[in-house]
């Protein structure tokens, strides 16, 4: 049976006038000859060609002898596709996040396009080479609220630096550098306070290297610990000790147990109570309790913890731990009586005998503890305690760079990541400009949507 061929359209399209002006003074020059080229546009289920005719033109100026053609919009010079296939293939990467065989697949099955890698590399540096960094940065500064979220995210051999506007929801700006250590975050941030950026507050996720670069670039910046990051730092040590009872706790349940000789008497005994290793199971499955805040609980859940605490009552000590650290970083509550609560916690000798929380402890250092507070003498620093806005940038463009994009070399990493960032700064100014003085309704799938001048917290 005879395969019948797709119908083969032709569109013709004539971009030859008989004057042109030269690319450098503007003077006309005459039409010496015409050309033609065909180039593949794009139509569902459709084989469609463009037939350019361009002209060639003889300067009169003493700029040049011939000025190049000018191709109609929407055509490159040289180039075997329109902008249509280079702006679908483009859509396909960055905005339904297909990777690049799908997109080729996709391609040829809806468009019967027959592309490459090469062409899919290239449609990436075309739109790179279209963009204006520049007036992006500029509208960041503009809209910039003050407070400032940074954190590090590793991508495979390579370290992605971060920098995002929580309060109105916006990427400020990004480095990939080849190691997390000092230097390039000095370099990160003293770029950041060259192009203009004057943060009134930095959120940190406790990590070494900031502390020490932010005193020196911003000295009047109020630098806020992460909570979220200090309570769960605390939380684990707290967790170890679960852990720790919890083993001794089994060991005791095995310890003096010797086999019966003889044959064991017929009939069910009928045993009292749960054994101490039963007990020690029960203890390790609901661990998660001992950090769980209260008003969070489930009735079953108190009641589970209530039984952890029957089983085994060295937990007490952890829950009321746990409890204490909850009331140290309430919001609303005075500085003064933060450092009172801070004061009767580092010395009680209950949590002094647990080798755990004598670690958490000394993690509450004062010249640590007054960064981890400093929410509660701004009004500033109260709009954001954490650094959770960064971190959900961060796990977005990690999805979309680890599982959706082939190439892993540094060059085409940040070209994916400048393409990424660049649609979500054009879908932000377009809601600025529609709806300046309102805020703007979450979309699902943003890198971290959210009305302007409200926290998102993840």
């Amino acid at each position: 049976m005879e395969t019948i061929g797709p119908h083969v359209r032709t569109l013709p399209v004539r971009c030859a006038p008989r004057k042109a002006p030269c690319p450098r003074c503007g003077k006309l020059g005459n039409r010496k000859a015409i050309h033609h080229c065909r180039v593949r546009t794009i139509a569902y289920k459709q084989v469609v060609f463009l037939d350019v005719t361009y002209g060639e033109y003889r300067a009169r100026c003493h700029c040049c002898t011939t000025i190049p053609h000018h191709p109609p919009p929407g055509v490159e010079r040289r180039a075997l596709y329109d902008n249509k296939v280079r702006e679908a293939v483009l859509d396909r990467i960055l905005e339904d996040g297909i990777s690049v065989e799908r997109v080729i697949a996709a391609m040829g099955r809806d468009f019967l396009l027959n592309l490459s890698d090469g062409f899919v590399s290239d449609c990436l540096d075309w739109q790179v080479r279209r963009l204006d960094l520049a007036d992006h940065r500029r509208w960041v500064l503009d809209h910039f609220s003050g407070t400032l979220c940074v954190d590090e995210l590793h991508l495979g051999q390579m370290t992605l630096l971060l920098a995002t506007d929580p309060l109105n929801d916006l990427p400020v700006a990004f480095a990939l550098v080849a190691s997390n250590d000092q230097p390039h975050m000095r370099r990160f941030l003293k770029n950041l306070k060259t192009w203009g950026l004057s943060p009134a507050v930095v959120v940190t996720d406790g990590s070494n290297l900031d502390p020490t670069i932010l005193a020196k670039l911003w000295p009047d910046a109020r630098h806020q610990l992460c909570v979220f990051h200090v309570l769960k730092d605390l939380h684990e040590q707290v967790l170890d000790a679960v852990r720790r009872q919890r083993r001794a706790m089994s060991r005791r349940g095995n310890r003096g147990r010797q086999r019966q000789r003889g044959r064991r008497p017929k009939g069910r005994v009928k045993r009292q109570g749960l054994t101490t290793k039963e007990k020690s199971s029960f203890v390790h499955r609901h661990r998660h309790l001992i950090v769980k805040r209260r008003e969070k609980m489930t009735r079953q859940e108190r009641i589970d913890l209530a039984t952890m605490q029957s089983y085994l009552p060295e937990l007490k000590v952890l829950r009321d731990f746990v409890d204490r650290l909850e009331m140290l970083f309430e919001e609303g509550q005075s500085e003064a009586l933060a450092w009172g609560r801070h004061t009767a916690l580092v010395v009680n000798r209950h949590f002094l005998g647990v080798p755990e929380l004598a670690t958490a402890l000394e993690m509450l250092a004062a010249e640590k503890f007054v960064k981890m507070i400093a929410f509660l003498n701004s009004q500033v620093c109260q709009r954001v305690r954490t650094n959770n806005h960064v971190e959900r940038v961060n796990r977005k463009l990690r999805y979309e760079e680890k599982s959706r994009y082939k190439w892993r070399t540094r060059h085409t990493t940040v070209r994916f990541l400048v393409l990424l960032m660049d649609r979500y700064w054009r879908r932000e100014r377009a809601i600025w400009n529609r709806w300046p003085d309102e805020p703007k309704e979450e979309e699902p799938g943003d890198l971290g949507s959210g009305p302007p001048g409200k926290c998102q917290v993840a």
